[in-house]
Formats: structure tokens, C-alpha cells, sequence
């Protein structure tokens, strides 16, 4: 599967008059890591500080050196510069199920504000941020709070990771929708082959670089053995092709 080379993130960087996104999915596991680590090492071309952001986890693996979580890990082995895991990945839940589940069993409160407040800090350590959301865009991150709320209280551009399988035609315009709804800009949407089996997949494709109102930055293919840190830069050749 060929690259799809509308237009390519330097481009958009260039135009969107930030250095800094926040990439959401369709749906969880549908390629966000792989994006934004991808995304890292593009901006990295232009900026000598870049830095990944994981602000909620749920889902952590325990090491030796206490609990960690892969996506955030996967991130700083992209990033170009190094800062304390309290600043990249402030909230760690050990249980792999939605946050504002994983919080209540972890006796932990999710404050939109104090991770606002904390991409600010990571901000002024950095010349460009990459904030990888968790779930889809609005997955519960408390009772009142959900991940919208948190890209709103960033107001970054917003990155879409769509995952080509059934029913992604409606998730990405239910998704695109609703991130024109809270006032921020879709800069542009990734097409990441999730299912090797889905039918008509260049279809839905072109279905969809017709009818979301932002550039398609790249197509990723199928590839079930690959992981975040490995392909980054690989991913990073297409989204600049």
C-alpha cells in the first residue's frame, strides 16, 4: 500500500501556526502511538527540543524500576529531549481500561486543569510538544471530564489516527464533528490499516479524504508485528512524502 501524499506535515506545521498537536483516535488501538512518535521525528527536522506527552495512561506494565506505561515509553525514545516522567506522563494508572475507571480503582482524581497546567510546564522545556490522547477523543476521564475536554483546555490542533476497519466512515465523522464542536482545528487525519481482512479499504479512503475537512497526511499499511519505536521513522518517511 502506497503512501497517500495530499500533503505532507511540514506543510501544515508550517500553516497551522503551532509547533504543537494532539493526536486522537477513532477508537482505541487504532495507531496513535505510531503517529505521534512518527509526528516527533518530523518535527524534529525543524526543532531541536521535541517532546512527546502522554497526560493520561491506563494501562501499565510493572518493572523494576516501579510501573511504567509502553506508550509513554515509546514516546520519550522519540523525543530529543528528556524531562521527568511527572511532566510527560503525569497520570499512570496501573488497570488497561477506560481512565476514569482505572482512577476510581486506583484512588487517583484526573484534574483537566492540573494537566493543562502541566503541558505548560513541559511546554517551556521544549520547541515543539506532541500530546498523545488516550481512547478516542471522548473517552470519560472523570465523571464530568472527558478527553475533549482536555484538548480544549490545551486548544492545540488536533491530529486524527483513523483505524480502517468497519464503521470507521461514521467514527471519523462522529470524531471530526465533534473536535469542530469544541473550537479547535483538525490539522489533518492519518489512515492506518488496522485490519487486514476490511474490504474496499482504498474506498473508504478516498471516501474519506472527500468529506473530512482536513488534508490526509498519510496511509499507513497493515503490519502486525511492528512497534512504535521501530517504525517511527519509517512512519515519519510517509507523513513527509
Amino acid at each position: 500500500m502506497t503512501p497517500h501524499t495530499e500533503a505532507g506535515p511540514p506543510a501544515a506545521v508550517a500553516g497551522a501556526g503551532s509547533t504543537d498537536f494532539f493526536v486522537i483516535g477513532t477508537d482505541t488501538g487504532v495507531g496513535k502511538t505510531f503517529v505521534s512518535c512518527a509526528l516527533l521525528h518530523v518535527l524534529a527536522q525543524r526543532h531541536a527540543r521535541v517532546c512527546g506527552m502522554k497526560p493520561v495512561a491506563s494501562g501499565a506494565v510493572r518493572t523494576a524500576d516501579g510501573w511504567l506505561s509502553d506508550d509513554a515509553l515509546a514516546l520519550r525514545a522519540c523525543s530529543t529531549v528528556s524531562v521527568p516522567a511527572a511532566l510527560d506522563n503525569p497520570i499512570l494508572l496501573p488497570e488497561p481500561v477506560s481512565p476514569a475507571i482505572a482512577a476510581d480503582h486506583a484512588h487517583v482524581e484526573i484534574d483537566i486543569e492540573f494537566l493543562a497546567q502541566t503541558y505548560r510546564r513541559l511546554r517551556a522545556r521544549a520547541d515543539a510538544v506532541v500530546v498523545e490522547g488516550a481512547g478516542g477523543f471522548h473517552v470519560p476521564l472523570n465523571d464530568r471530564h472527558t478527553g475533549a475536554d482536555l484538548a480544549v483546555a490545551m486548544g492545540l490542533p488536533v491530529v486524527l489516527v483513523v483505524g480502517l476497519r468497519l464503521g470507521c466512515l461514521n467514527h471519523a465523522l462522529l470524531t471530526a464533528e465533534c473536535v469542530k464542536a469544541r473550537g479547535l482545528r483538525l490539522a489533518g487525519w492519518v489512515a492506518n490499516h488496522v485490519d487486514p481482512d476490511f474490504l474496499f479499504a482504498d474506498e473508504n479512503v478516498a471516501w474519506l479524504a472527500r468529506h473530512l475537512d482536513a488534508p490526509c497526511w498519510a496511509e499507513l499499511p497493515y503490519d502486525p508485528t511492528v512497534d512504535p519505536v521501530a517504525a517511527s521513522r519509517r512512519f515519519a518517511a510517509m507523513l513527509v512524502a
